[in-house]
């Protein structure tokens, strides 16, 4: 039978839970690494809401406006443990009348009109504190989601279904199976530490056009470091990243620190 990426994420985790998982720079330089567990425990919290919380079932849809940071990387493998479809707004308003409707502040408006079911907001704090405004009718994801269990035991979720509408629909087994070509293609192995440099409110189109990335890490253990695309001083982002051990670095359209890059350079793009 085919894997699920839900799967995919609990081989991983169970391979050596305390190994880091992604390593966050903010724009002051600000960081924030999660291990696997701990990353696990924020996707089994997030899961249980979803379910216990918020009635999702399997082949609900949840709309996620969310930048890439590491709670869009919860959201995605949450809704995947469930069943869920998660259905990606890449810079835009939430996909309309979703069961639920996950958006960072600056589209949380834009979800109330959506006709979602459920609204939650999330601050994007890099340590998950609540949100400074919370409007009438959404749920503060930060507050909300620390009431729920730290393990999750996920149904049976059918590999073939619908798991991700990011321009195109991706069942879970195409999820995984892309994930692992793109490992081997770009012969990531758990030794790397991938660096993927973001623009400021990046999409997930950052993760490659069908989120590949995010299953590539799940197949191959490699850490991700999110860093912002340097605007100053390359020389300053390579020598973090030399601190980081970075081994790779990824990019989607060639968007890239100037000068000599140190590490090997894959393309999200392709």
């Amino acid at each position: 039978m085919s894997e699920t990426p839900a799967q995919l994420w609990r081989d991983l985790v169970a391979a050596d839970p305390t190994r880091p998982f992604t390593t966050s720079y903010d724009a002051s330089g600000g960081r924030v690494e999660l291990s696997r567990a701990t990353l696990d425990n924020w996707v089994s919290k997030t899961a249980n809401m979803l379910v216990d919380g918020l009635g999702t079932q399997p082949g609900d849809r949840v709309a996620v406006a969310l930048p890439v940071h590491w709670q869009s990387l919860v959201w995605l493998t949450a809704c995947w443990s469930v069943g869920a479809v998660a259905e990606v707004a890449d810079g835009a308003a939430p996909t309309p009348d979703a069961q639920v409707a996950v958006a960072d502040p600056d589209r949380l408006e834009a979800a109330l009109d959506s006709g979602a079911e459920e609204v939650v907001g999330t601050s994007l704090h890099p340590l998950g504190l609540p949100l400074r405004e919370v409007p009438p009718m959404v749920l503060d994801y930060s507050v909300e989601v620390r009431g729920y269990g730290d393990r999750f035991s996920p149904y049976p979720v059918d590999p073939q279904a619908p798991a991700l509408r990011l321009g195109r629909t991706l069942t879970g087994a195409e999820l995984v199976a892309q994930g692992r070509d793109r490992a081997e293609r770009w012969g990531l192995t758990g030794a790397d530490r991938v660096a993927l440099f973001l623009d400021p409110d990046a999409g997930p189109s950052a993760l490659g056009p069908g989120a590949e990335l995010l299953p590539a890490l799940m197949a191959s253990g490699a850490p991700v470091i999110l860093t912002p695309l340097p605007t100053a001083d390359p020389g300053e982002t390579w020598k973090r990243l030399e601190a980081e051990r970075a081994t790779v670095f990824a990019t989607v359209g060639g968007a890239e620190p100037a000068g000599d890059a140190p590490l090997r350079r894959i393309s999200l793009s392709s």
